[in-house]
């Protein structure tokens, strides 16, 4: 993969013009946008050009736990999902400059990529970061993990896909248990209280470390999609 720096990837058009593209391995989705039909099918075929399983992170950050996982499990396609430009470019460029042939880069909001652009029973395992908690109870609106959001995520989902969450704030997790707890196709993996602290394997983060330094403890949430409940 050829190197590349922040001059090679750009909107081409104005607010105005804007519509979802396709660039080099970037999916770009603006906000506000009207999506009538599907402009891109993200299964592995069209997209990675194997049938191998597919893997999806949203709230990507800067790319660093996808990054390694990708290299860690070349035989899986993986998909990063964040919001934020200048955040989906520097994955961009992590992409190319460690040379991972096995991830995409999309940059959109998590509901409305995964309403219009994945299809239904395509991702095998979902993951979901540090998700912002939105501390402040009159702004809990803007919080990610709600039971209709887990619901749009479900039918992503292979019969028997996992996803998995992770946060360092308690008021959060426990609020992402009682979501879950509303969508019945979706199984906690892990005995009452629903939640481990511990998961020595699975990989760093940027603000995994950030929050580790504080000596914030973590919170990892395990569920198993039942299509058949």
């Amino acid at each position: 993969m050829d190197l590349k720096t922040k001059k090679d990837l750009h909107i081409p058009f104005t607010w105005d013009e804007r519509r979802p593209i396709l660039l080099e391995r970037f999916f770009y989705l603006p906000k506000q946008f009207d999506h009538k039909e599907a402009f891109l099918d993200f299964s592995g075929l069209e997209i990675f050009g194997n049938d191998r399983p597919v893997y999806l992170e949203i709230c990507s950050g800067n790319g660093q736990w996808i990054g390694e996982q990708a290299l860690l499990n070349p035989a899986t396609n993986w998909i990063a999902v964040e919001m934020r430009f200048d955040r989906a470019r520097t994955i961009w460029l992590k992409m190319f400059r460690e040379k991972i042939p096995n991830l995409y880069v999309v940059c959109a909001e998590g509901a409305a990529f995964l309403s219009y652009y994945v299809r239904p029973g395509s991702i095998a395992k979902s993951f979901v970061n540090f998700p912002d908690p939105w501390p402040k109870r009159h702004h809990g609106k803007h919080r990610l993990i709600w039971a209709p959001f887990l619901q749009l995520l479900g039918k992503t989902m292979e019969n028997g896909g996992s996803a998995m969450m992770l946060t360092d704030d308690a008021p959060y997790r426990d609020q992402m248990i009682r979501e879950f707890d509303k969508v019945r196709m979706w199984k906690a993996e892990f005995p009452d209280p629903f939640y481990q602290t511990e998961c020595s394997s699975y990989g760093d983060s940027f603000f995994g470390d950030l929050w580790k330094e504080k000596g914030r403890e973590f919170f990892y949430m395990k569920y198993q999609y039942d299509a058949n409940c």
